[in-house]
């Protein structure tokens, strides 16, 4: 064996405000002084490996010098206090309008998970694998988010399975919430997979289905339209490209959620974003 450093390329900040949780989490449990294998900061080092796309926990293990069993468990619990401090989306909508924003950007997308044998029956009344997505054409997650105009990602959903449309998941997470919100002075924009999503979520207009072209005025709404919807790309990218689990997610499908919530509040924090951060 060979040994050999290397650099973690997330801040000394970030490690420590994430050791600091898992302090107040200890504390909550009433560890016992000196009881655990690894400090809060080497713990919140070992987590942030993992998010950024160190899949192998028993190697992981390994490198920190604790049991496969115990990496496992330090990384659960790295998810869980990071995931408690996501704003749910009553606080991220109060936070948007605080903020001044003019309109919020909202979007889903497909997070790859390993194989999960779940049986369903489709609406066409077929069995169908629940978490295999037909669209991307393989076994994910479906995850809503609202981003801010600039394309921060502000909420994420819980997780839906694969096989569940973005309108359809949407309905169960975030719509009603985001019609008070309009009524209020502040839009959505969404994509046309959001046709028919209600009052106040903003779609293209689609081309006439008799095959004539949309009036100009028709028209240069959905330039305009697709012009302030495409930052809400950089949402998902964010959180993708950064933390590099979520591009592969090996859990249980149904922790996506919480890897998810996690991942925000890291990109949070990085961006300035949290309350004790700014």
């Amino acid at each position: 064996m060979i040994p050999h450093r290397a650099t973690l390329d997330v801040s000394r900040e970030l490690a420590r405000y994430l050791g600091r949780l898992l302090w107040r989490e200890r504390r909550l449990r009433a560890t016992p002084k000196g009881s655990r294998a690894l400090t809060c900061f080497r713990q919140a080092v070992m987590v942030l490996r993992w998010f950024r796309g160190e899949r192998d926990i028993p190697k992981l293990g390994r490198d920190h010098k604790v049991s496969r069993a115990t990496a496992y468990r330090y990384i659960d619990e790295g998810i869980a206090v990071l995931a408690a401090q996501a704003p749910d989306l009553h606080e991220a909508l109060d936070r948007a309008r605080g903020d001044g924003h003019a309109y919020l950007i909202m979007d889903g997308t497909l997070l790859p998970t390993d194989r999960c044998a779940e049986q369903t029956i489709s609406v066409k009344g077929e069995t169908i694998d629940l978490w295999y997505s037909g669209k991307a054409h393989q076994h994910a997650g479906n995850i809503q988010a609202l981003s801010s105009p600039t394309g921060l990602p502000l909420w994420v959903s819980d997780v839906e399975p694969g096989s569940v449309h973005d309108l359809t998941a949407a309905r169960a997470h975030v719509l009603g919430a985001l019609y008070a919100a309009a009524a209020q002075g502040l839009p959505t924009l969404a994509d046309g997979g959001y046709e028919g999503a209600g009052i106040g979520v903003l779609t293209p207009i689609k081309n006439p289905a008799d095959g004539q072209t949309l009036s100009i005025g028709n028209r240069a709404y959905n330039q305009l339209h697709r012009g302030l919807r495409c930052l809400g790309e950089r949402g998902f990218a964010l959180l993708k490209g950064r933390w590099r689990i979520l591009q592969h997610i090996t859990t249980s499908p149904s922790r996506i959620g919480d890897i998810t919530r996690a991942a925000l509040v890291l990109t949070h924090f990085e961006h300035g974003h949290l309350p004790e951060t700014r």
